[in-house]
C-alpha cells in the first residue's frame, strides 16, 4: 500500500500550482542555456571561420587583352569556317560551365552545323579583366544562320556575357565558371 500513497501523491504533487511553477522556470532556464549555447557556439564558429575573402577583378595588361582579342577572333573565324577541331581547340579540355562540359558543346556546335547551310558570327570583346588568374573576357555578339527556304535568321544574341579564360599549354583556352 506504501507504493499506492506515494503514487497518489505524486500525482497530486504534479498538479498543484507549485509544480507548474516550478517547471516553468526551469523549462524557461533551460530554453536561456541553449540560447546561450547556440549564441556563443555560433560566435565560436564565426571567430574560425575565415572570411571570404573578396574577389578582385582588375583590368587585364594589355598584351593579354590582345592576346585574347586574337584568340576570339580565330574561333570565330573557325566557328564560321564549319571546323568543328578547330572551334573546340579554344575550349579546355576541363571546361564546365552551367552544366555545359566540353562535350555537351560539341554536341551543341554539331547541331548548329547540321542544322544551317551557313553561320556568320560578330563577336566583339567588349573588355578583360584578370580574377584569381583567370581572364574574363566579357562578349558582345550575334550569330546567324542560313535555313533552306527560310534564308537567314539570327540564331542567338548576347551583350556583355563573361566567359572565362585559362593560359593552357595549348594557349588562352576557355575553362567556364567550373561550377
Amino acid at each position: 500500500m506504501a507504493n499506492g500513497t506515494r503514487l497518489a501523491d505524486a500525482a497530486t504533487a504534479l498538479e498543484s500550482p507549485r509544480y507548474d511553477d516550478r517547471m516553468g522556470r526551469l523549462r524557461r532556464a533551460v530554453a536561456a542555456l541553449v540560447v546561450a549555447t547556440l549564441v556563443a557556439g555560433a560566435g565560436s564558429l564565426e571567430a574560425a571561420a575565415p572570411a571570404p575573402s573578396a574577389v578582385v577583378a582588375t583590368p587585364a595588361p594589355p598584351e593579354v587583352a590582345v592576346e585574347l582579342r586574337r584568340a576570339v577572333e580565330l574561333a570565330r573565324q573557325r566557328f564560321e569556317a564549319r571546323d568543328l577541331v578547330g572551334v573546340l581547340a579554344s575550349v579546355s579540355e576541363h571546361y564546365r560551365s552551367s552544366g555545359m562540359t566540353k562535350a555537351a558543346v560539341r554536341d551543341q556546335l554539331n547541331a548548329m552545323f547540321a542544322l544551317y547551310q551557313q553561320l556568320r558570327a560578330r563577336v566583339t570583346v567588349d573588355r578583360v579583366a584578370m580574377v584569381d588568374g583567370g581572364a574574363w573576357v566579357y562578349t558582345s555578339g550575334e550569330v546567324s544562320g542560313r535555313l533552306p527556304l527560310m534564308g537567314w535568321v539570327t540564331v542567338l544574341t548576347w551583350q556583355g556575357e563573361p566567359e572565362v579564360a585559362r593560359r593552357e599549354a595549348a594557349g588562352w583556352r576557355l575553362i567556364g565558371f567550373q561550377d
